[in-house]
């Protein structure tokens, strides 16, 4: 996707919410249809039936005959999109829509004339229903384009992003490996001693988020001033999501243009994140620390990063086996967890090796990618478990 900042006009804004409302309406239509369907009953209606559906829909209610007929069919198709890819195994079960979260609306068959260049920095792209909307023309538009999404975020900001398959950036030839080890307080660290780390809120905007949150937890349910203060806390968090989602574009572009290969570890994100609450009858332990680990891994940008790598760099992204990489001495191979005294220094206990951690399991990273020896990748060196590639069958001696 390529996305660009609209600039719409009160009258448009307003048209293009009404959009968003029948995109949302009618997902949540699909969404009831098939929460309806049980083991054993008549299966759930496809995309073909849901369409005519929505044709007699469309003729019953003035309300949605009103608003564009491929909005609403394209909501029809992007659920259908949903719950293949959870039955697929790759997502979740989609759920319902609400209002001021995950707003927008997609636009197919798109023409050559639809989007054009006005000036240096303007362009305008051409919505049904609602006319020419400007956008800011930040960079060049994918040709070819067939299909676009419009969104509305919560801090009330509009975008639309054109969908095109960009070309991936071609590999240096010099034959480098390189580690990328994650984490909380270095967002990446690299095998060549380099520590990346996100540049999240400023102190003075973390001073005023918490505030915010503070005047959020007084404010009346349903007022005007509630809204007002979610409209704010949104806007800053669009800021920190912003400046996490340019450091993820500008790191994994100048990996991928730097180096061939790139060994990340394969954590489990959404297990890492998952939530320590528990139930009432067993309720969790360190509840807080956990919930602040959780925003740290996820404010870190660990999975955009690397999804963002793999788009860039096809098949030059190696996913290894994290355990025991931190525990490594990467000098002497040997493992011991008291070798890591801190967060930042690992010191081996035996030979004394002396690095920093996170740069020592980046570079126990790319060891592992290519091709040496490390107890990540089979086990504990000293008489441990071993992984071993399955043997084929010797026939018996008779």
């Amino acid at each position: 996707m390529s996305r660009f900042r609209l600039q719409p006009a009160p009258a448009q804004e307003a048209a293009l919410a009404e959009h968003c409302a029948h995109a949302r309406y009618v997902w949540n239509l699909a969404v009831e249809q098939h929460a309806h369907w049980k083991p054993g009953r008549k299966s759930a209606p496809g995309f073909a039936e849901q369409c005519r559906q929505l044709t007699e829909a469309r003729a019953a209610s003035p309300w949605l005959a009103a608003g564009s007929v491929v909005v609403q069919q394209q909501a029809l198709k992007d659920f259908a999109q949903a719950m293949a890819n959870f039955f697929g195994g790759t997502h979740r079960r989609p759920t319902w829509r609400k209002r001021g979260q995950a707003e927008g609306f997609r636009v197919v068959a798109v023409k050559t004339g639809d989007v054009r260049r006005l000036s240096r920095n303007v362009g305008e792209v051409r919505i049904p229903k609602v006319g020419w909307v400007r956008f800011r023309w930040s960079r060049s538009v994918p040709g070819g384009v067939k299909s676009y999404r419009v969104t509305r975020d919560r801090a009330g900001r509009w975008h639309v992003a054109f969908a095109a398959v960009p070309q991936p950036i071609p590999a240096p030839g010099t034959g480098q490996v390189v580690g990328v080890d994650r984490g909380v307080a270095v967002s990446a660290a690299l095998s060549t001693g380099e520590l990346l780390t996100v540049h999240g809120l400023r102190d003075t905007e973390q001073t005023r988020l918490r505030r915010l949150l503070r005047k959020l937890a007084r404010a009346k349910r349903g007022s005007n001033r509630r809204v007002k203060v979610k409209t704010a806390i949104a806007r800053l968090k669009a800021r920190e999501a912003d400046r996490r989602k340019d450091w993820v574009e500008k790191t994994s572009t100048d990996l991928a243009r730097r180096f061939d290969v790139i060994a990340v570890e394969d954590l489990k994100i959404r297990s890492m994140t998952r939530t320590a609450r528990g139930t009432i009858e067993d309720p969790g332990r360190n509840v807080r620390q956990k919930a602040g680990l959780n925003r740290g891994i996820l404010a870190a940008g660990w999975g955009q990063l690397v999804q963002r790598l793999e788009h860039k760099a096809p098949g030059r992204v190696q996913k290894i086996n994290p355990r025991h990489t931190s525990q490594t001495c990467n000098a002497c191979k040997h493992v011991a967890s008291e070798s890591r005294e801190s967060q930042a220094l690992f010191l081996r206990v035996a030979c004394g090796h002396q690095d920093n951690a996170d740069v020592n399991a980046a570079k126990n990273t790319r060891d592992t990618a290519a091709g040496h020896a490390v107890a990540a990748r089979g086990g504990l060196p000293l008489g441990g478990p071993v992984n071993r590639e399955p043997q084929p069958d010797l026939p018996s001696a008779a």
